[in-house]
């Protein structure tokens, strides 16, 4: 763990999402509220249009972590908190931007904070990865 320093970044990533990736998403994962594809639907309950899953936010924000340890190790501890959701317009899509830093080290783990933001604003709180490197 000595090669990493409190404060690192590790890894940056910005993933585009689309309607396409919403229903794709929807398909492998069995989640088709329609507030994630159809924006009257959405709308018709208070949301100001199609917002990207949850569950697909909270894995692609990890993702970047799972690149950057390879087979050198594994994942002991991932958790978040949902802030704001990730709005997909049916045009322009939306980007989710993540930023992994190392937070604390030990010598049996090190525990990753992400910063995980869409148009400007953060939609991950309290992200953090645990993870153990061989």
């Amino acid at each position: 763990m000595s090669d990493f320093t409190v404060g690192d970044v590790i890894a940056e990533r910005t993933f585009p999402i689309t309607r396409d990736s919403l229903v794709r998403y929807a398909g492998a994962s069995g989640d088709f509220n329609s507030i994630h594809y159809r924006d009257d639907n959405a709308q018709s309950v208070g949301l100001p249009g199609v917002l990207a899953h949850g569950m697909l936010t909270m894995g692609l924000a990890v993702q970047p972590v799972i690149d950057w340890m390879g087979e050198r190790g594994i994942v002991l501890e991932y958790q978040v908190r949902f802030t704001r959701p990730v709005l997909v317009d049916a045009t322009e899509g939306a980007a989710i931007t993540v930023v992994a830093k190392i937070a604390v080290t030990h010598e049996e783990s090190t525990r990753i904070d992400l910063t995980v933001t869409a148009a400007d604003q953060t939609v991950l709180g309290k992200a953090q990865v645990t993870v153990s490197l061989t």
